[in-house]
């Protein structure tokens, strides 16, 4: 899911445009997940019907459900694409806008939530970001933060640390630092937080899988044609001889996990 912040690098708008046709291909969710995400929003929403913001939308594996409910759902992402993406989804208009993410198009208090979903990565303007949601959040507003949650020691990881090595050895660096235990804490001053495990399941993972999903990530579109395909010719010889193969099978646990944040609570409680 792209982020909707223009302290990106002016490439990755682009490089998620390109992706678009086939993100949900590797990076669906597994069925029930989305709803179960939806059902959670909605209870910490804690108000009838709330007005929900969905910043970095992409193309609606998560807020697909909430238009399909008939909420009153608005999405924004940076990407034009994967909002085209998500409006072929609905036979009806959808909500969508491509905005920026430190400067929305809208009026204060406007939302009763603001959901953002794996967003974080490789964003700079995060403070601008915060600044804004709070702004169009109502007083007893919440804001949720939501992400995948896979084995630290698993299969996916042990390739995402070796491909790092591998692109590092041809001089390529991906900038891999996540803001988002920044913004945690950055919200935790002024809020109430709670962290709720939304889903679980269990997902099947290969090397080729991996190695698919990789070819067509946004951030992987960014690096240098040759060094990217020379370093996935290696890190799939590695896979082979560590795991036996490029199919070789792992089972691993997931989660979805939404950190909640109300600042309503933390208001009350300061001026008891």
């Amino acid at each position: 899911m792209s982020s909707a912040s223009r302290s990106e690098a002016p490439a990755r708008p682009r490089a998620f445009d390109a992706i678009a046709a086939c993100f949900d291909r590797h990076r669906a969710l597994p069925e029930g997940v989305p709803q179960a995400i939806r059902a959670a929003v909605l209870g910490a929403a804690g108000v009838a019907a709330p007005r929900l913001l969905d910043l970095g939308a992409g193309t609606g594996r998560v807020g697909w459900p909430f238009v399909a409910a008939g909420d009153a759902y608005v999405g924004i992402d940076l990407s034009l694409g994967m909002l085209r993406e998500f409006a072929k989804r609905g036979a009806r208009p959808i909500a969508l806008a491509q905005a920026d993410g430190e400067r929305l198009p809208f009026a204060d208090a406007t939302f009763d939530a603001v959901l953002m979903v794996q967003v974080f990565g490789g964003m700079h303007g995060w403070r601008r970001v915060l600044a804004e949601t709070r702004r169009v959040l109502r007083p007893r507003g919440v804001l949720l933060v939501g992400r995948t949650v896979a084995p630290a020691d698993g299969l996916d990881a042990r390739l995402k640390q070796r491909l790092v090595a591998l692109l590092g050895e041809r001089g390529v660096a991906i900038a891999r630092r996540n803001v988002r235990e920044d913004v945690e804490r950055s919200l935790s001053g002024g809020a109430t937080r709670r962290a709720v495990t939304v889903a679980t399941w269990s997902a099947e993972r290969t090397p080729r899988r991996y190695l698919d999903r990789q070819r067509t990530g946004a951030r992987f579109a960014t690096l240098p044609a040759a060094a990217a395909a020379e370093a996935l010719a290696a890190l799939a010889d590695w896979a082979i001889a560590t795991f036996g193969g490029l199919d070789a099978a792992v089972r691993e646990q997931n989660a979805f996990e939404l950190q909640i944040f109300s600042f309503a609570v933390a208001r009350d409680a300061a001026h008891a």
